[in-house]
Formats: structure tokens, C-alpha cells, sequence
């Protein structure tokens, strides 16, 4: 029997904190960037969980998602054993990790607006100019 959209949004919700907590008290983080837990989907079926990480900070994010994916992998376990006693449900889901790719490409359109800005205010002080 398929779970309600709603009640599905709520555990989507519990698990993504559950998720971040355990990861934040295991000491993800690096120096250099920070590993946030952006959303969680979970399947309908209730037996499996995308699980999506974003890199904060450092240079090249691919880069540090695939240094920090090891780590990921190694604290699935764990992870997965403190959802099935702190969360309450039938199944508990098997996660998976994906890179959200959403803030590094919501920071590059950010980037070419602003030079879209610039290159337009530039032109506007060499009309200026010319008068």
C-alpha cells in the first residue's frame, strides 16, 4: 500500500535531520568545506532513500564530494542503524548518497548575473564618457 505524499514529506524531513545529525556528530566536516545534507527522497515502498549532499566551500565541489564519499560510505552503517532506532517505521530504508548539485549551479548563475551587471554598468560609464 503506497504511503500519503504528506506523510511521506514528513519522514523525507525526520530522516534528513536524523541523517545530518549523525553525520555532523561523526565529524564530516572538513577544514576547507562544509558537507550539508540538502534533501532526502525516500521511495514510496518505504525501502530505500536518495540521500543528497552538498559541499559548501572549497574550490573544485566535485572534487570534494569524491574525497568525502569514502567517509560516506564508511558512516552508512551507522547511519542506517541509528534510523532504525530513532525513527519509527516498517522498513528501515537502505540510503544512498548522491552530489546535489543545486547551490553550485544556483551560485554560477549568481556569478553570470552579476557580470551581466558589470559588463552593463561599463557601458553605461562609457556613453557617460563620450558625452
Amino acid at each position: 500500500m503506497p504511503v500519503k505524499p504528506d506523510r511521506l514529506t514528513r519522514v523525507n524531513e525526520i530522516l534528513k535531520r536524523e541523517i545530518a545529525d549523525v553525520l555532523e556528530k561523526n565529524g564530516i566536516n572538513e577544514s576547507n568545506f562544509i558537507v550539508s545534507v540538502t534533501k532526502v527522497i525516500l521511495s514510496t515502498n518505504l525501502r530505500s532513500a536518495a540521500v543528497f549532499i552538498s559541499i559548501l566551500g572549497g574550490k573544485n565541489p566535485e572534487e570534494n564530494y569524491k574525497k568525502i564519499l569514502p567517509k560516506l560510505l564508511k558512516l552508512r552503517p551507522l547511519v542506517q542503524s541509528n534510523i532504525a532506532r530513532h525513527v519509527t517505521l516498517k522498513y528501515t530504508p537502505v540510503i544512498h548518497f548522491e552530489h546535489d548539485l543545486n547551490i553550485v549551479e544556483g551560485d554560477h548563475v549568481l556569478a553570470m548575473l552579476q557580470q551581466m551587471e558589470d559588463e552593463e554598468e561599463d557601458r553605461g560609464n562609457k556613453a557617460l564618457d563620450r558625452e
